[in-house]
């Protein structure tokens, strides 16, 4: 099976695995005696590339084969600090692209140079494990995911909160209907940045918006698909970098729902992150999340299992990227379905830029005040 995998081939699962998703941490860890998957990472500047780099290290199943990074500059800089001193550092990205066992490579570039080096990767003819999110070109991106869907390979898109049991558990609930129909969602992501991240980030339409926008917009399309409107406020309210959005907020409407995403650059820590879903027969409220702190279910009636009323349930273990990297090894050894369809992912992708005003149409609209 490992075989069919360095050719490109991803060889479905019979059936989904919904408990898997309800409850990732307690499905997904065990190691195996399988040969390990030869993967590596093209790109060290994305905020989370440590991190990913981090769990390739560390995880039984994965031969890491080593990086490329195109900045010497950045290289240089940082080969000797940890996680980065461990690795094989490709000189050539044609060393890392042309080597026929390498099965898969993790896309860790800045947003702004990670959608060509994504191509690059498909072109190559390897899975691609891409850091959110997919750059500022739709059509781009589309193009990537043709590219990926006619060779067989998998596009799995890093967003975070997929594994994490929380997150997990709201969705099965929402898309399992013991809520009743969903009506309104409410996601609030701030951080709190310097004004050098601030610098970064400007290159792209929508700011900080643009930045984490995807990951909670990741889960209220797979709960409520695409929205038929969006219409957002884009707001620089305190940044001293010019044209760098940190207020924002975005409306999600839907034929009979709303949702609303609200994320700032400048809130206090702790931030208090919240993620509630609200149906006809109960809601689920979430926070502060990333890591989960608290879960809770309220019910109108007794169903599912769960009792009427309130139900808090306690936090759980959970790092990032961990199970993600997991179900990832899974996939390709055609152990699992992917978690998310490639359509689901052009979803995301074309919310996140509608969301910001780059990909416009006529029913969306981005009110811009920088």
């Amino acid at each position: 099976m490992l075989g069919d995998t360095t050719r490109g081939r991803i060889i479905p699962s019979s059936h989904s695995d919904r408990s898997a998703l309800a409850h990732p941490q307690e499905k997904e860890t065990q190691v195996t005696t399988k040969p390990r998957l030869k993967m590596a990472q093209y790109g060290t500047r994305h905020g989370h590339a440590g991190a990913v780099l981090q769990v390739m290290l560390e995880n039984p199943e994965v031969e890491f084969a080593g990086v490329y990074e195109p900045d010497a500059e950045r290289r240089a800089a940082i080969a000797g600090r940890e996680p980065w001193s461990q690795v094989n550092w490709f000189d050539d990205k044609a060393e890392m692209l042309g080597d026929p066992d390498i099965v898969c490579i993790a896309s860790e570039g800045l947003n702004a140079e990670s959608l060509d080096q994504s191509e690059e990767i498909i072109d190559a003819g390897k899975n691609l494990w891409y850091d959110k999110p997919a750059g500022d070109d739709y059509g781009q991106f589309e193009r990537v995911v043709a590219k990926a869907r006619d060779r067989g390979l998998l596009v799995q898109m890093g967003y975070m909160f997929r594994e994490n049991w929380a997150f997990a558990q709201v969705a099965e609930w929402a898309r399992s209907g013991l809520l009743g129909d969903v009506f309104s969602v409410r996601a609030h992501m701030s951080t709190n940045i310097s004004e050098a991240q601030r610098s970064v980030i400007a290159h792209h339409t929508g700011g900080i918006l643009y930045d984490l926008g995807g990951h909670v917009l990741d889960q209220i399309v797979w709960i409520l698909g695409r929205p038929d409107r969006i219409t957002s406020f884009i707001r620089r309210d305190s940044s001293e970098v010019d044209n760098f959005a940190d207020n924002t907020v975005a409306v999600l409407e839907y034929e009979k729902a709303l949702a609303i995403v609200d994320i700032a650059a400048m809130e206090a820590k702790p931030m208090a992150r919240r993620f509630e879903v609200y149906g006809t027969r109960g809601s689920a409220i979430l926070g502060p999340f990333d890591p989960p702190e608290y879960l809770r279910l309220c019910l109108n009636e007794p169903a599912g299992g769960y009792e009427a009323g309130v139900t808090d349930f306690p936090a759980q273990p959970y790092r990032r990227h961990v199970e993600s990297l997991v179900r990832l090894i899974k996939t390709l050894r055609g152990e699992k379905e992917p978690d998310r369809s490639l359509d689901h992912e052009l979803l995301v992708q074309e919310t996140l830029l509608r969301a910001v005003g780059v990909h416009v149409d006529e029913h969306t609209k981005a009110n811009f005040d920088l």
